[in-house]
């Protein structure tokens, strides 16, 4: 992989385009261009190569991901050239809005807050919401979250686990500790990371206020290639869940996928899941890293309450007299 980086120090936020074709690179840079905010970096994650035609090097790093890239190959590899605190994950063909960074943002003043998910509204009407993250199920799924637009705001049926791995925010050590993997596809790629953040007991927030125009729908993959990662999916985020439950709600999960690709893709979504099991040892390295999160996250846990201790005890220093109300003084005086 070859880095172009442009000049300059650490910002704030990185915002990484990435870009499996160059299909809609163009608008998403124009639109983040035009309102690019304060302290902030653009790289670009090209799967595909670009000649930059506009000349704008100057105000975009271009990292070369591998040829022939996914969605989650050229992610991590603008990751790994970003320099900012928090990350901004925007692929091509999904768009900026005027002030969609700032409300987004604020939220990683809260040290526990991992992700910021951004709402993603129709281009013809910014008040229309299509999506609000993903939602990683016990039984080895990701639902996207669908909100609903009522006279009181936006309105979603279950907070989000996860942002979509076309859009959301991220803060730069978590996104980087995790990982992504492209074990379970570009289509579960970002369920995979929920169950990171699961593990690390890291807040992920909804931010209405934060809104990128939604881009196109991802292409569908083959019906084995479904069944496989959705295995590898389940297996991989097990530890996260209590293990009896969560083995009832995959069998469920299995019967509905089933169901749903049937009758000509249930042959090869069962093969699919088959394959993964066969393949199960390649699930290890994930567990240990999953169970190694909550192990941290007890620690951190434990301090905070220990800090918390130390604070209300260090605060009684001074050894004066407790108060003592007028009638009580009074009474005192009488006697």
């Amino acid at each position: 992989m070859a880095i172009r980086r442009q000049t300059g120090g650490s910002r704030r936020l990185s915002v990484v385009v990435p870009a499996t074709e160059l299909t809609g690179l163009e608008e998403t840079l124009v639109s983040v261009l035009e309102h690019r905010p304060e302290n902030s970096e653009i790289v670009v994650a090209l799967g595909t190569p670009y000649d930059d035609p506009w000349n704008i090097r100057e105000e975009v790093t271009f990292v070369d991901a591998a040829k022939g890239s996914g969605l989650v190959g050229c992610v991590t590899a603008g990751i790994a050239a970003a320099s900012g605190d928090v990350i901004h994950v925007l692929a091509a063909g999904w768009k900026a809005t005027d002030g969609w960074a700032n409300a987004a943002l604020r939220h990683f003043a809260q040290r526990d807050v991992a992700a910021v998910v951004p709402l993603a509204v129709s281009e013809a009407d910014h008040e229309q919401p299509t999506s609000a993250g993903i939602r990683r199920t016990a039984g080895g799924r990701s639902v996207t979250v669908v909100p609903r637009r009522k006279a009181g705001g936006i309105v979603t049926g279950a907070l989000p686990s996860a942002p979509l791995l076309e859009a959301g925010f991220w803060r730069t050590d978590v996104i980087r500790e995790i990982g992504l993997s492209t074990a379970c596809g570009d289509a579960l790629a970002a369920a995979d990371m929920a169950a990171g953040l699961t593990a690390s007991k890291a807040d992920v927030v909804l931010e209405p206020e934060s809104r990128v125009i939604g881009g196109p729908t991802r292409k569908r993959g083959s019906s084995f290639a479904a069944g496989l990662h959705a295995e590898r999916l389940f297996w991989r985020s097990l530890s996260c869940e209590r293990a009896v439950p969560a083995l009832l709600a995959h069998g469920g999960e299995v019967l509905r996928h089933a169901a749903m690709t049937a009758p000509l893709g249930t042959f090869a979504m069962l093969a699919g899941r088959l394959t993964a099991l066969v393949q199960f040892g390649s699930c290890f390295g994930r567990t240990m890293q999953l169970r190694a999160l909550m192990r941290e996250a007890i620690i951190r846990e434990a301090e905070g309450d220990a800090s918390a201790r130390t604070y209300r005890i260090d605060e009684s220093h001074e050894t004066s007299r407790p108060h003592i109300d007028q009638p009580a003084r009074e009474l005192r005086r009488s006697a």
